[in-house]
């Protein structure tokens, strides 16, 4: 045997070690590989539905939003329709009081001046006494005042 032998058997012995610690390695990663691929197969059915769930509540918000969305538009129209309304019926009311405040004023001052003549009509016919003669008797030619009222 010479030196070159040596070193071939040496090297070839080195090769197989290596190549069966290499396939010691490549089974390991192989099992890991399995079991991780378990793993992620477990994860999927678990997270199937949650996922599942978490797009029926999206669609749901989705649906809730643009409700609130069509509710906010309407309720916008309603109030800009409002507010027009209150314009137009403050214009209306300055002018009614405009127009019609003069006439009732003249209007009550004239009721209320009639209502205090006449007051003060009937409280001198109270008031006023009436004086008369009145004979005493008839025999005697003397006559007696007597207030009337």
């Amino acid at each position: 045997m010479t030196a070159g032998d040596l070193a071939l058997i040496l090297a070839a012995t080195l090769l197989a070690f290596g190549f069966a610690a290499l396939i010691v390695v490549l089974l390991r990663v192989l099992d890991t590989l399995r079991i991780l691929r378990s793993e992620v197969d477990l994860l999927r059915r678990e997270t199937g539905p949650l996922l599942s769930e978490l797009r029926t509540s999206t669609q749901e918000a989705r649906f809730a939003v643009n409700e609130a969305r069509d509710d906010l538009h309407r309720f916008d129209r309603v109030l800009g329709s409002a507010e027009a309304i209150t314009d137009a019926v403050s214009g209306t009311g300055r002018v009614t009081r405009m127009a019609l405040s003069t006439p009732f004023i003249k209007v009550a001052s004239f009721i209320t001046g009639t209502t205090r003549v006449f007051k003060k009509l009937s409280a001198k016919n109270r008031s006023k006494t009436v004086l008369s003669v009145v004979p005493s008797s008839l025999s005697e030619p003397s006559h007696t005042v007597r207030k009337v009222q």
